[in-house]
Protein backbone atom coordinates (compact mmCIF):
# COMPACT_ATOMS: atom_id res chain seq x y z
CA UNK A 1 0.00 0.00 0.00
CA UNK A 2 1.47 3.16 -1.08
CA UNK A 3 1.36 6.17 1.53
CA UNK A 4 1.72 9.72 0.93
CA UNK A 5 3.64 11.47 3.66
CA UNK A 6 4.14 15.22 3.72
CA UNK A 7 7.44 16.18 5.23
CA UNK A 8 8.98 19.60 5.96
CA UNK A 9 12.45 18.98 4.05
CA UNK A 10 14.34 22.48 5.31
CA UNK A 11 11.99 25.58 6.70
CA UNK A 12 9.00 26.43 4.92
CA UNK A 13 9.41 23.82 2.46
CA UNK A 14 7.55 20.92 2.57
CA UNK A 15 7.49 17.90 -0.14
CA UNK A 16 5.29 14.47 -0.46
CA UNK A 17 7.07 11.56 0.12
CA UNK A 18 5.31 8.20 -1.22
CA UNK A 19 6.51 5.25 0.90
CA UNK A 20 5.16 1.86 1.06
CA UNK A 21 2.69 0.98 4.19
CA UNK A 22 3.36 -2.30 5.28
CA UNK A 23 0.11 -3.69 6.17
CA UNK A 24 0.82 -6.06 9.35
CA UNK A 25 -1.48 -8.44 11.33
CA UNK A 26 -0.50 -6.72 15.03
CA UNK A 27 -1.29 -3.30 13.79
CA UNK A 28 -4.14 -0.74 12.70
CA UNK A 29 -4.71 1.56 9.81
CA UNK A 30 -5.87 5.17 10.59
CA UNK A 31 -6.72 8.41 8.34
CA UNK A 32 -5.94 11.49 10.22
CA UNK A 33 -9.70 13.78 10.41
CA UNK A 34 -8.14 16.55 12.02
CA UNK A 35 -4.56 17.72 13.02
CA UNK A 36 -3.65 20.70 15.59
CA UNK A 37 -0.62 22.71 15.07
CA UNK A 38 1.80 22.84 18.17
CA UNK A 39 4.84 25.88 19.05
CA UNK A 40 7.00 22.88 18.50
CA UNK A 41 6.08 22.37 14.90
CA UNK A 42 6.20 26.20 14.52
CA UNK A 43 9.76 25.77 15.59
CA UNK A 44 10.61 23.53 13.02
CA UNK A 45 8.34 25.02 9.94
CA UNK A 46 9.92 28.02 10.88
CA UNK A 47 13.65 27.62 11.44
CA UNK A 48 13.44 28.63 15.34
CA UNK A 49 15.68 25.57 16.17
CA UNK A 50 19.61 25.40 16.05
CA UNK A 51 20.87 24.31 12.85
CA UNK A 52 22.47 21.43 14.00
CA UNK A 53 18.95 19.94 15.04
CA UNK A 54 17.15 20.82 11.91
CA UNK A 55 20.05 18.91 10.07
CA UNK A 56 19.10 15.90 12.54
CA UNK A 57 15.70 15.60 12.50
CA UNK A 58 14.94 16.97 8.87
CA UNK A 59 13.21 15.64 6.66
CA UNK A 60 10.56 15.00 8.59
CA UNK A 61 6.41 14.86 9.00
CA UNK A 62 5.19 17.41 11.48
CA UNK A 63 2.51 17.57 13.84
CA UNK A 64 1.88 15.29 17.08
CA UNK A 65 -1.97 16.26 18.08
CA UNK A 66 -4.50 14.57 16.15
CA UNK A 67 -7.85 12.52 16.23
CA UNK A 68 -8.13 9.94 13.38
CA UNK A 69 -10.29 7.53 11.70
CA UNK A 70 -9.68 3.48 11.94
CA UNK A 71 -9.42 2.40 8.28
CA UNK A 72 -8.55 -1.48 8.88
CA UNK A 73 -7.94 -3.20 12.37
CA UNK A 74 -6.61 -7.12 11.67
CA UNK A 75 -6.89 -7.18 15.67
CA UNK A 76 -9.99 -6.90 16.44
CA UNK A 77 -9.83 -3.92 19.10
CA UNK A 78 -11.13 -1.31 16.89
CA UNK A 79 -13.97 -0.86 14.83
CA UNK A 80 -13.65 0.42 10.82
CA UNK A 81 -14.96 4.22 11.42
CA UNK A 82 -14.15 4.31 14.85
CA UNK A 83 -12.85 7.76 16.17
CA UNK A 84 -9.11 7.35 17.75
CA UNK A 85 -6.84 9.44 19.50
CA UNK A 86 -3.09 8.25 18.63
CA UNK A 87 -0.35 8.43 20.79
CA UNK A 88 2.59 10.11 19.49
CA UNK A 89 5.04 8.37 22.12
CA UNK A 90 6.26 5.13 21.60
CA UNK A 91 7.95 3.58 24.36
CA UNK A 92 9.92 0.23 23.39
CA UNK A 93 11.20 -0.89 26.71
CA UNK A 94 9.50 -1.41 29.93
CA UNK A 95 10.45 0.48 32.86
CA UNK A 96 9.11 0.17 36.83
CA UNK A 97 10.47 3.78 37.44
CA UNK A 98 10.70 6.07 34.65
CA UNK A 99 7.62 7.02 32.61
CA UNK A 100 7.34 6.34 29.23
CA UNK A 101 7.43 9.64 27.99
CA UNK A 102 10.86 10.67 29.70
CA UNK A 103 12.64 7.15 28.59
CA UNK A 104 15.54 7.68 25.88
CA UNK A 105 14.80 4.48 24.59
CA UNK A 106 11.35 5.85 23.54
CA UNK A 107 10.95 7.75 20.41
CA UNK A 108 8.36 10.81 19.70
CA UNK A 109 6.33 11.29 16.59
CA UNK A 110 7.16 14.90 15.06
CA UNK A 111 10.16 14.77 16.51
CA UNK A 112 13.00 12.79 15.09
CA UNK A 113 10.45 10.63 13.70
CA UNK A 114 7.87 11.11 11.04
CA UNK A 115 4.34 12.74 12.76
CA UNK A 116 0.87 12.57 11.83
CA UNK A 117 1.06 14.76 8.34
CA UNK A 118 0.31 11.92 6.42
CA UNK A 119 -2.77 10.29 4.43
CA UNK A 120 -2.31 6.77 6.46
CA UNK A 121 -0.47 5.46 9.56
CA UNK A 122 -0.07 2.31 11.08
CA UNK A 123 -0.32 1.70 15.07
CA UNK A 124 -0.42 -0.73 17.39
CA UNK A 125 -3.87 -0.81 19.00
CA UNK A 126 -1.95 0.20 22.56
CA UNK A 127 -0.79 3.12 21.13
CA UNK A 128 -4.80 4.09 20.43
CA UNK A 129 -7.39 5.30 22.73
CA UNK A 130 -10.56 5.50 22.13
CA UNK A 131 -12.67 9.10 21.18
CA UNK A 132 -16.48 8.57 23.49
CA UNK A 133 -19.15 10.05 21.16
CA UNK A 134 -19.47 13.71 23.21
CA UNK A 135 -16.31 14.45 22.99
CA UNK A 136 -15.91 17.36 20.46
CA UNK A 137 -13.54 16.21 17.46
CA UNK A 138 -11.83 19.59 17.29
CA UNK A 139 -10.87 19.28 20.81
CA UNK A 140 -9.81 15.71 20.75
CA UNK A 141 -7.42 17.03 18.04
CA UNK A 142 -5.22 18.94 20.38
CA UNK A 143 -5.80 16.27 23.44
CA UNK A 144 -2.08 15.45 23.19
CA UNK A 145 -1.78 19.08 24.50
CA UNK A 146 -4.52 18.82 27.31
CA UNK A 147 -2.89 15.63 28.03
CA UNK A 148 0.58 16.90 28.91
CA UNK A 149 -1.24 19.47 31.41
CA UNK A 150 -3.13 15.98 32.57
CA UNK A 151 0.31 14.93 32.94
CA UNK A 152 1.99 17.84 34.98
CA UNK A 153 -1.02 17.81 37.55
CA UNK A 154 -1.12 14.90 38.44
CA UNK A 155 2.59 14.44 39.54
CA UNK A 156 2.34 17.97 41.40
CA UNK A 157 -0.67 15.71 43.24
CA UNK A 158 1.85 13.68 43.71
CA UNK A 159 4.89 16.05 45.19
CA UNK A 160 3.16 19.36 46.25
CA UNK A 161 2.06 19.23 50.09
CA UNK A 162 -1.68 18.97 51.28
CA UNK A 163 -2.32 23.06 51.52
CA UNK A 164 -3.78 24.13 48.32
CA UNK A 165 -5.80 26.98 48.99
CA UNK A 166 -4.13 28.99 46.30
CA UNK A 167 -2.64 28.50 43.31
CA UNK A 168 -1.13 30.62 41.01
CA UNK A 169 -0.67 30.09 36.93
CA UNK A 170 1.99 31.97 35.11
CA UNK A 171 1.36 32.73 31.42
CA UNK A 172 -2.12 33.98 29.45
CA UNK A 173 -1.17 31.43 26.30
CA UNK A 174 -2.61 27.39 25.42
CA UNK A 175 -0.45 25.91 28.06
CA UNK A 176 -1.43 28.48 30.64
CA UNK A 177 -5.43 28.30 29.58
CA UNK A 178 -5.11 24.65 29.57
CA UNK A 179 -3.49 23.79 33.14
CA UNK A 180 -5.97 26.40 34.57
CA UNK A 181 -9.12 24.67 33.56
CA UNK A 182 -7.87 21.22 34.41
CA UNK A 183 -7.03 22.83 37.85
CA UNK A 184 -10.47 24.43 38.17
CA UNK A 185 -12.13 20.40 38.23
CA UNK A 186 -9.40 18.56 39.62
CA UNK A 187 -9.23 21.14 42.63
CA UNK A 188 -12.38 22.63 42.79
CA UNK A 189 -12.29 23.95 46.18
CA UNK A 190 -9.10 25.73 45.54
CA UNK A 191 -8.17 29.36 44.36
CA UNK A 192 -6.96 29.93 41.06
CA UNK A 193 -4.94 33.32 40.21
CA UNK A 194 -3.37 33.93 36.93
CA UNK A 195 -0.81 36.04 35.77
CA UNK A 196 -0.15 36.94 32.02
CA UNK A 197 0.78 40.07 29.90
CA UNK A 198 -1.78 40.56 27.64
CA UNK A 199 -4.97 41.58 29.09
CA UNK A 200 -7.55 40.61 25.96
CA UNK A 201 -6.04 37.27 26.53
CA UNK A 202 -6.84 37.09 30.58
CA UNK A 203 -9.95 37.77 29.49
CA UNK A 204 -10.51 34.31 28.21
CA UNK A 205 -9.82 32.93 32.58
CA UNK A 206 -13.25 33.18 33.62
CA UNK A 207 -13.31 30.90 35.91
CA UNK A 208 -10.20 31.85 37.78
CA UNK A 209 -10.83 34.01 40.69
CA UNK A 210 -8.43 36.49 39.29
CA UNK A 211 -6.50 37.04 36.09
CA UNK A 212 -3.93 40.13 36.49
CA UNK A 213 -1.31 41.59 34.87
CA UNK A 214 2.30 40.55 35.63
CA UNK A 215 2.93 44.04 36.37
CA UNK A 216 -0.01 44.97 38.81
CA UNK A 217 -0.30 41.90 41.11
CA UNK A 218 -1.25 42.99 44.61
CA UNK A 219 1.70 43.99 47.32
CA UNK A 220 0.45 41.06 49.40
CA UNK A 221 -0.22 38.58 46.83
CA UNK A 222 0.67 34.75 47.84
CA UNK A 223 0.18 31.61 46.42
CA UNK A 224 0.68 28.32 47.82
CA UNK A 225 2.10 26.51 44.83
CA UNK A 226 2.47 27.70 41.07
CA UNK A 227 2.84 26.64 37.49
CA UNK A 228 5.36 28.11 34.95
CA UNK A 229 3.31 28.10 31.74
CA UNK A 230 5.23 30.60 29.95
CA UNK A 231 8.48 28.99 28.04
CA UNK A 232 10.80 31.23 25.98
CA UNK A 233 12.69 34.51 27.15
CA UNK A 234 9.90 35.66 29.09
CA UNK A 235 10.27 32.65 31.72
CA UNK A 236 13.30 33.89 33.41
CA UNK A 237 10.88 36.78 34.79
CA UNK A 238 8.23 34.60 35.18
CA UNK A 239 10.23 31.82 37.40
CA UNK A 240 11.72 34.83 39.48
CA UNK A 241 8.35 36.46 39.63
CA UNK A 242 7.35 33.26 41.41
CA UNK A 243 9.44 33.11 43.77
CA UNK A 244 8.96 36.01 45.11
CA UNK A 245 5.42 35.11 45.51
CA UNK A 246 4.97 31.59 46.76
CA UNK A 247 4.95 30.82 50.06
CA UNK A 248 7.60 28.36 52.24
CA UNK A 249 8.03 24.76 50.61
CA UNK A 250 5.87 25.63 47.89
CA UNK A 251 5.88 23.59 44.71
CA UNK A 252 6.53 24.69 41.40
CA UNK A 253 5.65 22.93 38.17
CA UNK A 254 8.09 24.56 35.27
CA UNK A 255 5.90 23.66 31.76
CA UNK A 256 7.34 26.66 29.54
CA UNK A 257 10.18 25.38 26.87
CA UNK A 258 13.26 27.82 26.42
CA UNK A 259 15.59 27.49 23.61
CA UNK A 260 18.24 29.34 26.04
CA UNK A 261 19.18 28.76 29.90
CA UNK A 262 18.10 31.58 31.96
CA UNK A 263 18.74 32.72 35.54
CA UNK A 264 16.82 32.39 38.76
CA UNK A 265 17.23 33.46 42.37
CA UNK A 266 18.56 30.12 43.76
CA UNK A 267 18.59 32.43 46.81
CA UNK A 268 15.42 32.34 47.40
CA UNK A 269 14.27 28.78 46.09
CA UNK A 270 16.94 27.94 49.17
CA UNK A 271 16.14 29.94 51.90
CA UNK A 272 11.97 29.57 51.06
CA UNK A 273 12.73 25.46 50.66
CA UNK A 274 10.85 25.11 47.32
CA UNK A 275 9.70 22.48 45.45
CA UNK A 276 10.73 22.52 41.60
CA UNK A 277 9.93 19.97 38.41
CA UNK A 278 9.67 19.70 35.01
CA UNK A 279 7.04 17.93 32.88
CA UNK A 280 7.50 17.07 29.58
CA UNK A 281 4.91 15.38 26.88
CA UNK A 282 3.01 12.69 28.23
CA UNK A 283 2.03 8.88 28.06
CA UNK A 284 -1.35 6.23 27.79
CA UNK A 285 -2.83 6.76 31.45
CA UNK A 286 -2.44 10.99 30.96
CA UNK A 287 -4.51 10.46 27.56
CA UNK A 288 -6.93 8.15 29.23
CA UNK A 289 -7.62 10.47 32.47
CA UNK A 290 -7.96 13.25 29.99
CA UNK A 291 -10.62 11.76 28.01
CA UNK A 292 -12.43 10.59 30.81
CA UNK A 293 -12.28 13.92 32.70
CA UNK A 294 -13.51 16.20 29.60
CA UNK A 295 -16.27 12.96 28.97
CA UNK A 296 -17.06 13.37 33.21
CA UNK A 297 -17.45 17.42 32.78
CA UNK A 298 -18.43 18.32 29.26
CA UNK A 299 -18.26 21.86 30.04
CA UNK A 300 -14.25 21.38 29.72
CA UNK A 301 -14.93 20.82 26.10
CA UNK A 302 -16.60 23.97 25.53
CA UNK A 303 -14.04 25.94 27.33
CA UNK A 304 -11.73 24.43 25.29
CA UNK A 305 -13.56 24.92 22.33
CA UNK A 306 -13.37 29.00 23.22
CA UNK A 307 -9.36 28.70 22.34
CA UNK A 308 -10.06 27.20 18.41
CA UNK A 309 -8.64 30.14 16.77
CA UNK A 310 -9.51 28.54 13.04
CA UNK A 311 -10.07 25.47 11.20
CA UNK A 312 -8.32 24.96 8.32
CA UNK A 313 -9.02 22.50 5.35
CA UNK A 314 -6.49 21.18 3.75
CA UNK A 315 -6.42 19.41 0.51
CA UNK A 316 -2.64 20.55 -0.74
CA UNK A 317 0.72 21.60 -0.06
CA UNK A 318 -0.58 24.90 -0.47
CA UNK A 319 -3.14 24.39 2.22
CA UNK A 320 -0.54 23.38 4.74
CA UNK A 321 1.40 26.20 4.49
CA UNK A 322 -1.63 28.84 4.52
CA UNK A 323 -1.88 26.85 7.97
CA UNK A 324 1.59 27.11 9.58
CA UNK A 325 1.51 30.93 8.65
CA UNK A 326 -1.78 31.83 9.74
CA UNK A 327 -1.58 29.55 13.11
CA UNK A 328 1.95 31.82 13.69
CA UNK A 329 0.46 34.85 12.82
CA UNK A 330 -1.98 34.34 16.05
CA UNK A 331 -0.25 34.73 19.65
CA UNK A 332 -3.37 32.99 21.20
CA UNK A 333 -5.67 29.61 20.23
CA UNK A 334 -4.75 26.66 18.22
CA UNK A 335 -5.04 26.10 14.83
CA UNK A 336 -6.53 22.80 13.44
CA UNK A 337 -6.30 21.83 10.60
CA UNK A 338 -9.26 19.13 9.06
CA UNK A 339 -6.93 17.02 6.88
CA UNK A 340 -8.70 16.30 3.57
CA UNK A 341 -6.31 14.09 2.10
Amino acid sequence: MINAVYKLIEPRLIDVAYEDLSIDSDKVIIHPLKLSICKADQRYYQGIRSREILKKKLPMALTHECCAEVVFDPTGTFKPGQKVIPIPNIPTQDDDIIAENYRYSSFFRGSGYDGFMQDYITSSPERLVAIPDSMNLTVAAFTELISVCTHTITRFGKISHARKNKIGIWGDGNVGFITSLLLHYIYPDAELYVMGTVYEKLSYFTFANAAYHVDALPEDFGVDHAFECVGGAGSRSAINQIIDHINPEGTVALMGVSENNIDINTRMILEKGLFFFGSSRSGKADFIKTVELIHSHPEISRYLENIVGEEITVSSITDIHKAFEHDFSRNFGKTVMNWNK
